[in-house]
């Protein structure tokens, strides 16, 4: 799951002086930081400082509104069918949800 926009970063690299930002991987950025002949890893204080300036992504968004009305619609199931394995298939789902919306750290 996609953290940050790629303008999020490339604004952040343009005030702060690092140019030529590029993604390794998803959530793993790098830039050359002013000065320097190598690229570096964009920090990662910096990144959770623009995840607590900027919010969800749209992404983020889609997947929190999914889990809310997938387990939503188990609950009205549940209760229209007399059978516990709904609320249990949402459980799993909104797990998977929460742990995917986990900014790792390394």
């Amino acid at each position: 799951m996609k953290h940050f926009h790629d303008a999020w970063i490339q604004e952040w690299c343009d005030n702060n002086g690092w140019t030529d930002v590029f993604r390794e991987r998803y959530n793993h950025y790098w830039a050359f930081p002013p000065n320097a002949v190598m690229p570096e890893p964009i920090p990662q204080k910096a990144l959770r400082t623009i995840k607590e300036d900027k919010g969800m992504t749209k992404e983020e968004k889609l997947w929190l509104t999914l889990a809310t009305t997938f387990s939503l619609t188990a609950i009205i199931l549940c209760s229209v069918l007399a059978n516990p394995m709904p609320i249990v298939l949402a459980f799993a789902f909104d797990a998977i949800t929460v742990a995917q919306l986990e900014v790792e750290e390394f």
